[in-house]
């Protein structure tokens, strides 16, 4: 009887547990910390002179000798939580945004802070008793600082195309400065190394009660290589531009060959090249198509590195999405099964009646050992239970650096395949037509060099804040993950090597769309066996009710995250600061992306869980 009492009560528990996801995470882990992050930039940096009296009530607080942004920010949350408590599961505290560039006085002495903004910070900490993410922001986005069109006027602080330094360009109509993570000699980076140590410093002044609030570091934010049309021009198509060129990054690049071959004669092997030394060797910056090469290693594309990619998107209605693949054949020999998962906003707003995104599919083909010729890509929909649909053939050619007339390869047969009907939709974004693809592996070395650019330039300011009272905090990155875009050329970013596991800084990743409740994102996760990693921006551009937000939370949880941020709008007393809002930032009055929806979900996650009746 008791044994039978105690499977009895086993059962129910696991019930218990498995309807109500959080359980799990107050039995095996500390609460996942929800981390909104609001604007406070109006509020941390009014300036020293200005009269309170004269401001509105709620920028009072954050001007004077004990001006913060703590009654601000409490405000906001307030109306995300009405009631400040823990949940088993959840602690909500907030990302304190600090624009790093607005810390520096631009019309000071070189080194020069504003030190009210700096103290504001400073006391927006010590007045919140919440714990909170600090974000560290200084990237290409425009905050409006002074200093940024000073800094603009030396070439010095752009990244390099092969056409020389990168003009200003805009994003949303909004200034966008592309600035160099090729050097850290240079006056951007003084800037942002003199901003974090004076902050830094001011913190070291608190109670480490109140420094301990700090639960992690996020650094600068999207850190990644440039290239013009920066809006538009992530894709494969149009010209092929990307940096660093500049001749200190050149100079490295010849470096870095030499480390990695230590002879030139080893090189000329690898490459099948005639260099007299590292010297001669300038990195791929011609395209064989429309410029004449020097030599055959100045090739450089979206393909040169050795990748083409297989991308589309596929609709079909007569089977569960979840378990819909697109099967790749190369001359006939099935290589690859695509899974038809990943997000495609521009369908979706094309084809808001699919009530999806999720449609889009991506195999990339190292064709670096494929013979000379042209080969056949056949494309087929696969569903369990269901006969192949035949999506299409691409011709393709894999050229020599002669340029010769490539030949048919032999091809296996296909196996029979269904026609599609008349509602499944799709298309075949990648290759083009009767494409030619010429493999340099000179590109290959330099996609990896470019790629070391960028973790080297986080790890310098990872180094800075080690180097302060604020080592023992957890230090994350605030990186995108541009290969779960179907459309999108992650090698023109490369971030590759910032996205792997590193010893000292911890990921931090934006997700957007089906990474931020789907499971590529954590199957890439689980498999480089990372313990850890934080959420630095979360959007999940469709409408979630709580359960299902939930279940999301839960699964990151169970993963390793340790805090989840999201942008919201800043309110006091209730009420929007600012009229026109962020279009991502969960909010009632933001239809947006489903924002209105996610944000009363989550308020529905925060709020006191009832008792069962």
């Amino acid at each position: 009887m008791r044994a039978l009492t105690f499977v009895v009560g086993l059962v129910g528990l696991l019930i218990v547990v498995s309807s109500r996801w959080w359980l799990w995470s107050a039995l095996e882990l500390k609460p996942l910390l929800l981390a909104p992050m609001m604007d406070l930039n109006i509020c941390l940096m009014v300036p020293a002179s200005a009269k309170v009296d004269e401001l509105p009530d709620w920028q009072k607080p954050c001007a004077g000798p004990n001006g913060s942004a703590a009654p601000l920010v409490e405000s906001t949350l307030r109306f995300l939580q009405a009631k400040p408590m823990d949940t088993a599961e959840l602690q909500l505290g907030y990302t304190l945004h600090v624009p790093l560039l607005h810390l520096i006085d631009p019309f000071g002495k070189p080194g020069a802070v504003q030190q009210q903004a700096i103290d504001n910070v400073a006391r927006t900490i010590q007045d919140n008793p919440r714990p909170l993410i600090l974000y560290l922001f200084s990237t290409h986005f425009s905050i409006d600082a002074s200093i940024e069109r000073e800094l603009a006027k030396d070439p010095n602080n752009f990244a390099f195309s092969s056409q020389g330094p990168l003009p200003v360009d805009s994003y949303y109509s909004q200034p966008l400065y592309p600035w160099t993570v090729a050097r850290t000699d240079n006056s951007i980076t003084r800037a942002r190394e003199t901003a974090i140590r004076a902050l830094a410093g001011k913190l070291c002044e608190m109670p480490s009660q109140a420094r301990h609030r700090i639960k992690g570091i996020t650094l600068l934010g999207e850190v990644h290589q440039h290239f013009p049309d920066f809006q538009g021009g992530m894709g494969f198509q149009g010209d092929y531009q990307v940096t660093d060129y500049s001749p200190q990054s050149v100079a490295k690049f010849r470096r870095f060959l030499q480390s990695r071959y230590r002879e030139v004669s080893r090189l000329n092997l690898y490459l099948d090249s005639d260099y007299g030394s590292f010297e001669e060797v300038d990195p791929p910056g011609k395209n064989i198509r429309k410029d004449t090469l020097t030599r055959f290693q100045d090739h450089v594309d979206s393909y040169a590195a050795g990748t083409i990619p297989v991308t589309g998107w596929l609709h079909s209605p007569h089977s569960d999405q979840g378990k819909q693949s697109v099967r790749v054949f190369l001359n006939g020999k099935a290589i690859a099964d695509a899974p038809v998962h990943l997000g495609r906003q521009d369908v979706r707003v094309a084809h808001p009646e699919f009530n999806t995104a999720d449609l889009g599919w991506r195999y990339d083909l190292d064709y670096r050992r494929l013979s000379t010729g042209i080969h056949q890509i056949d494309l087929a929909l696969v569903r369990p239970g269901q006969p192949s649909v035949n999506l299409g053939t691409r011709t393709l050619s894999i050229m020599d650096r002669r340029q010769l007339t490539p030949l048919p390869v032999p091809m296996l047969p296909l196996p029979a395949m269904a026609l599609p009907s008349a509602d499944t939709l799709f298309y075949v974004d990648e290759p083009k037509e009767q494409q030619s693809y010429f493999y340099n592996a000179l590109a290959q070395d330099w996609n990896e060099f470019r790629e070391q650019q960028v973790l080297h330039y986080i790890e310098y300011f990872n180094n800075v804040v080690a180097e302060t009272c604020l080592a023992d905090i957890p230090r994350y990155t605030h990186q995108i993950v541009p290969q779960y875009n179907p459309g999108w050329d992650g090698g023109k970013y490369a971030v590759g090597a910032s996205l792997k596991p590193h010893a000292n800084i911890a990921s931090g990743v934006s997700l957007y769309g089906e990474t931020s409740y789907g499971d590529s994102f954590l199957q890439w996760i689980r498999k480089d066996g990372r313990r850890s990693y934080g959420i630095t921006e979360f959007h999940p551009l469709t409408a979630m009710n709580a359960q299902q937000l939930g279940d999301v939370f839960n699964n990151h949880h169970q993963n390793g995250a340790t805090f989840l941020s999201f942008f919201v709008e800043t309110r006091w007393k209730g009420q929007r600061l600012f009229p026109t809002g962020n279009l991502f930032a969960f909010d009632p009055d933001n239809p947006e992306h489903a924002s209105d929806t996610l944000f009363g979900s989550v308020q529905t996650l925060l709020a006191p869980k009832r008792a069962p009746e």
